[in-house]
């Protein structure tokens, strides 16, 4: 079997990328996203980038930092309402933007790795999103026809993983982290735990091996979060009906 493990993001990434390459990056939000990876390809310096993912980061975090070097060319994306500079750059006409609703992106991933070159979805027709696209009639309903979505690299992130590729999601982190493994023409895996093949419930796998072609053990995660809303703590007492 081969060895799929590299020690560091940079040796994973080693004669991988190139300049306008596209790239899926894992994640929703700041939750599961390939925090090493990114940090790589950003001191990487390689540009003119098309990205794939459900959003672009923070200004100063996660695929943000690719934007902030000027290394992305185009986003593919659902969501891009957290990151100001992408906001500053699209409107000055900066950076391409094909947005897509969230579900219709996720479903565009999914068929690209099933081998699915393209589908018809009730959602968009009649809006922005449908523009220059074919419209088709089934059952008496209109549908668009979207096009499946693939990457000359998938980068992701799970929370266990083992030597020969296998990958555990946490949570929220299982998003699209899954599908755009099966989607990259190479897919490399960064995981918090790397164990040894056989560590694994063969019934809790999400992602098999055979989609990855280089897993590392990731260095640091600051695991952020996106934006935290909380509650005035109460007065001790208050709870109780106390007087305070």
């Amino acid at each position: 079997m081969a060895n799929k493990v590299r020690k560091t993001a940079e040796a994973a990434l080693e004669g991988v990328l190139f300049d306008g390459m596209t790239i899926m990056a894992g994640g929703f939000g700041l939750c599961g996203i390939p925090e090493n990876l990114i940090a790589a390809i950003r001191a990487a310096g390689v540009k003119d980038l098309t990205v794939v993912s459900n959003n672009c980061g923070v200004d100063d975090f996660g695929l943000g930092i690719l934007l902030a070097g000027g290394q992305i060319k185009k986003m593919i994306s659902s969501y891009v309402g957290e990151n100001k500079l992408f906001e500053q750059l699209y409107l000055a006409g900066k950076l391409e933007l094909e947005f897509n609703p969230q579900g219709t992106l996720a479903e565009r991933i999914r068929a690209g790795g099933a081998g699915i070159p393209a589908f018809y979805t009730r959602t968009g027709v009649g809006t922005l999103v449908a523009e220059g696209k074919e419209i088709r009639e089934f059952d008496g309903e209109r549908y668009v026809m979207e096009r499946g979505l693939t990457a000359d690299l998938a980068i992701v992130k799970a929370w266990k993983g083992d030597r020969a590729g296998n990958l555990v999601y946490r949570k929220t982190a299982r998003n699209f982290n899954p599908m755009m493994a099966a989607a990259g023409k190479l897919t490399i895996a960064e995981v918090e735990a790397l164990v040894e093949p056989g560590a694994l419930d063969p019934n809790a796998i999400h992602t098999p091996g055979i989609y990855v072609d280089r897993i590392l053990q990731g260095a640091v995660y600051e695991k952020r979060i996106e934006r935290a809303t909380t509650r005035p703590r109460e007065a001790v007492g208050a709870a109780a009906g106390e007087e305070v």
